[in-house]
């Protein structure tokens, strides 16, 4: 059957198995440490050190996944999450827990490894990336409300990422084997704009880290300053993240049409006043103002990023490694929030990321202004000089796989 190019459903669905678990950290650490005899501290620190595994995936595959393959790899990946997740899930061995998060987290970033790579080859990565976004959105929006009402333990997040990998499976048999990439002259290449994409990777890692420095302190700004009810503040988040579709949605509707400065630099700054808006929070009214608001502009800014990375390298290496940076960011917010909080207040560390979200806006702004069109004469230069073995009809970016049909 003769499938044109269309929704590459396999990447969004291994961009979703792949984002989940830091979408779920929250609740997955809030388990961990109410589920086991572990203190807060230590739960974070399975949670940190789940993240810090799902990094290292990308910065040791991102050059890799042509060799081995998307498909094998995806696999590889899957198998590590079911494996790691579940395993975790069914224990109460506190070894054998960290043992599973590292495990299951090298897994989760396995498979954002290749859905990044193969999202950077599409015609219009921007769309597939919000379309990966909107599907994590979803699913941990709707795990959000169900968790709770599955019973207490540490296993029940844990086997929701298990099992939404083992869902995605069946998808990778419609990934490719090899990608055309693997035997053109790009393959040999250094990293195009190295400067640009170590500014990128630089401040993403930044950017991150303020992001989550203030999710994994959220839920005790609620409760302790706001003077919140628990079930009242896991309302808020649900209805934050169920807001966060609709900023995925306008993300996708809209496209390029703005470019991407203007979206990440006024986006960015936004999501700082959002910061100190949530962290100065008394009341109901001004808590759930910032973290409805924080939530519509997060996925969409993040999805700019990820479209700006891919813009950078058609093979797909700057997304990944941006990706992997950004992950290291999410282990360390979470502390880096705790220590702000404890030695300052909450409304004192919200000023201190919205100062730093502002100055890290510069440098993301300046690469998105100077990315586009210098991408298009180096595709347009890559593929007339050395791709003449290529059909007629390729793209100017590297020839995306057909990913609607078996391969």
């Amino acid at each position: 059957m003769f499938a044109p190019r269309t929704t590459p459903w396999p990447l969004v669905a291994l961009f979703t198995a792949g984002y989940l678990a830091p979408y779920l950290l929250p609740t997955t650490v809030g388990r961990l440490d109410s589920g086991l005899p572990l203190s807060a501290t230590e739960a974070g620190a399975i949670g940190s050190a789940l993240l810090l595994s799902s990094a290292a995936a990308g910065f040791l595959l991102a050059s890799r996944v042509d060799r081995i393959g998307p498909r094998t790899l995806a696999r590889i990946g899957l198998v590590l999450a079911i494996v790691g997740y579940g395993g975790a899930a069914l224990t109460h061995s506190i070894p054998a827990v960290v043992a599973g998060a590292l495990v299951g987290g090298f897994g989760s970033g396995t498979a954002t490894t290749v859905a990044a790579t193969g999202i950077a080859a599409q015609p219009d990565p921007h769309r597939t990336t919000t379309l990966g976004l909107l599907g994590v959105s979803a699913l941990a929006g709707a795990l959000y409300l169900a968790i709770p009402h599955l019973g207490a333990g540490h296993g029940q997040p844990l086997a929701a990422i298990a099992l939404t990998a083992l869902a995605v499976w069946p998808l990778t048999g419609r990934l490719p084997v090899r990608t055309a990439v693997a035997h053109s002259p790009l393959s040999g290449t250094r990293l195009p704009r190295p400067r640009s994409g170590l500014v990128l990777a630089l401040v993403m890692f930044c950017w991150s880290l303020a992001q989550n420095a203030l999710w994994g302190v959220s839920g005790r700004i609620g409760l302790a300053q706001a003077h919140l009810a628990e079930a009242t503040v896991g309302a808020v988040f649900a209805v934050a993240l169920g807001a966060g579709l609709l900023g995925v949605v306008g993300a996708g509707a809209v496209g390029p049409r703005f470019g991407r400065a203007l979206p990440i630099g006024a986006g960015t700054a936004l999501i700082s006043g959002c910061i100190v808006l949530s962290a100065s929070a008394t009341d109901l009214t001004t808590f759930a103002s910032g973290e409805i608001a924080w939530n519509v502009l997060y996925p969409v800014v993040l999805s700019y990023v990820i479209g700006l990375a891919a813009s950078l390298d058609p093979r797909g290496r700057w997304a990944v490694l941006v990706g992997s940076a950004s992950s290291l960011g999410t282990a360390a917010g979470p502390l880096t929030g705790s220590v702000l909080a404890a030695q300052a207040g909450f409304p004192v560390m919200g000023l201190v990321l919205a100062v730093g979200l502002l100055v890290i806006a510069v440098p993301m702004t300046a690469v998105a202004v100077s990315a586009r069109p210098a991408f298009e004469d180096e595709a347009v230069q890559a593929e007339s000089g050395g791709l003449g073995a290529q059909p007629p009809a390729a793209s100017t970016t590297t020839p995306a796989p057909d990913f609607t049909t078996a391969a």
